[in-house]
């Protein structure tokens, strides 16, 4: 029973107000959705964690290869392209000295065929990854720059410049280079040559220094 004020009104401590009664009902229907946000991410939580996948290193998208065309060889495939076919060695070429250079002078060891030019972005951006392989595997590998347009002063200028340690030949004024390696739709385009002289692997593009010298060692074993 309610109990009376002397005016003849209701105690509030005792009467339930009016307004309560919706309060009411948003809390309950409230703690339902909070239920069932809570049920349906229980649900989802063993798709989203997988304990059994390795976590990537931090570092593993800095080895991820840029979009381009690659021939990247893998812990499950061959060190060389099933269809590798041998490299045209017969050219003779001048450096960046004005020499002579017979590009068959290079056969026996690993070879990375690089076509860059100085006005190329991804292909500075290459170079020194290039320059640190040449110093490690300098007993096993040369790396030729293959210079497609430069003239001989710009291309020395730009070799000092960035302190590169590898052959670099000039191609202003040839064609028939990039045609026995190619089609060559754009540069950098890289080809890695193995020491009997087949073209294992192909990169149509700009490739992690990363990339490079796995594929490198595993035409050192």
């Amino acid at each position: 029973m309610e109990e009376n004020r002397a005016d003849g009104r209701p105690d509030e401590g005792s009467v339930v107000r009016a307004d309560d009664g919706p309060k009411t009902g948003l809390n309950v229907r409230m703690v339902a959705v909070a239920a069932t946000a809570i049920a349906l991410l229980a649900i989802a939580i063993p798709f989203v964690w997988q304990p059994h996948v390795d976590a990537q290193p931090a570092g593993a998208a800095a080895s991820v290869t840029p979009a381009a065309s690659h021939d990247v060889a893998s812990a499950q495939t061959p060190a060389c392209m099933a269809d590798a076919k041998p490299a045209n060695w017969d050219f003779k070429l001048k450096d960046i000295d004005g020499k002579e250079v017979e590009l068959a002078s290079f056969k026996g060891k690993v070879v990375l065929l690089n076509f860059w030019a100085t006005w190329c972005g991804p292909c500075k951006a290459e170079i020194p990854g290039f320059v640190e392989l040449q110093e490690k595997y300098r007993d096993q590998l040369t790396i030729v720059g293959y210079s497609v347009d430069d003239t001989a002063e710009l291309a020395k200028k730009y070799a000092a410049q960035y302190k590169m340690n590898y052959p670099i030949l000039l191609g202003e004024g040839r064609e028939d280079v990039q045609d026995a390696y190619g089609p060559i739709w754009g540069i950098p385009a890289s080809f890695l040559i193995s020491k009997d002289g087949k073209v294992c692997r192909k990169h149509m593009g700009i490739a992690p220094k990363a990339v490079f010298e796995k594929e490198i060692v595993a035409l050192l074993e």
